[in-house]
């Protein structure tokens, strides 16, 4: 019954106060095969193992860089943050991927949900959610396969 309370509270509220977002900008078209991820060690470790599968699918090869390396350290390179929060079950709050080719910004992924309130749709299999932000980072413009 609190679900649904919480629900019409919602439903009753500004669609924003209940919003999830998403925004992808897309890279432009890579010369490279290679991507440097730059780890966060401030973010889950299975963040960034989805980070790394879903890249590979693409045919690139990720190579791993050390916390705090800078994004001119490979000619592409990738940084990210991800936080996760509690309501009734853990769920990916906030995702942040960020290409950069030659240490400028080329394309970002984000993904928010911390304006989510009751809205049920927060709760998303974070490793499917990396999946589709770097699906939509990379085929967008013909980059990646």
């Amino acid at each position: 019954m609190k679900i649904k309370t919480m629900a019409g509270i919602c439903l009753a509220a500004t669609a924003a106060a209940c919003s999830i977002k998403q925004n992808v900008q897309p890279v432009s078209l890579l010369a490279q095969q290679e991507i440097c991820v730059i780890q966060n060690d401030a973010v889950r470790a299975e963040f960034l193992t989805a980070i790394n599968r879903s890249l590979s699918s693409w045919s690139y090869q990720v190579t791993l860089l050390d916390q705090g390396s800078p994004v001119t350290s490979c000619p592409v390179t990738m940084a990210y943050v991800a936080n996760w929060s509690w309501d009734v079950a853990v769920y990916m709050t906030y995702a942040q991927l960020d290409v950069y080719q030659d240490g400028a910004i080329s394309g970002s992924a984000v993904y928010d949900a911390r304006s989510g309130g009751a809205n049920m749709g927060k709760f998303i299999n974070a490793e499917a959610k990396v999946d589709e932000l770097i699906g939509q980072l990379f085929q967008k413009n013909g980059a990646g396969n």
